[in-house]
C-alpha cells in the first residue's frame, strides 16, 4: 500500500508514518502544494498512491482546497470513482460545516485527532484497506 501524509503537526505525521510505513511506501509532506505535488509525481510515474491523510489545517494551501485539486486533476484523467485514491481527512476541529463540507467535496472519511492505532484500524476496515 502506498501511504501519502499531508500533515503539518509533526507527532501527528510521525506516528502516521510509523503505522502505515508497516504497511507499505509512506510518503509525508507538510503543506498543502507539496501534497498536490506528491500526488501528480506519483500518478506520472504510475505509482499512484492508494490513501491519502490530509490534514485540513495546512501551510499554503488548506486540506479543502488540496482535496478538490485532487479530486479535479482525477475527474479531467477519467479515472473511476471507484479507482480514485482514498482520501482520509484529519482534523483536530470538532465543526460540522467543514465535515459536511469536505465529504461534499469527495473525502472518503474522516480521522478526528488526537489519532490512534485503535482509529487508524477502524479507518481502514471502513475504506476497505486490507492491511
Amino acid at each position: 500500500m502506498r501511504t501519502l501524509i499531508a500533515e503539518d503537526d509533526q507527532t501527528s505525521s510521525k506516528f502516521m508514518q510509523a503505522f502505515f510505513s508497516s504497511y507499505g511506501d509512506c510518503q509525508v509532506v507538510f503543506n498543502g502544494v507539496d501534497a498536490i505535488d506528491a500526488y501528480v509525481q506519483a500518478m506520472e510515474s504510475k505509482q499512484p498512491f492508494d490513501m491519502i491523510a490530509l490534514d485540513i489545517m495546512m501551510p499554503k494551501l488548506d486540506g479543502l482546497r488540496v482535496l478538490q485539486g485532487i479530486r479535479q486533476i482525477e475527474k479531467q484523467a477519467g479515472i473511476p470513482k471507484e479507482e480514485r485514491v482514498k482520501i482520509v481527512m484529519t482534523t483536530a476541529l470538532n465543526d460540522k460545516t467543514t465535515v459536511a463540507r469536505a465529504f461534499d467535496e469527495g473525502c472518503d472519511t474522516f480521522l478526528w485527532k488526537p489519532v490512534e492505532v485503535s482509529k487508524l484500524f477502524e479507518i481502514m476496515d471502513v475504506l476497505g484497506i486490507k492491511l
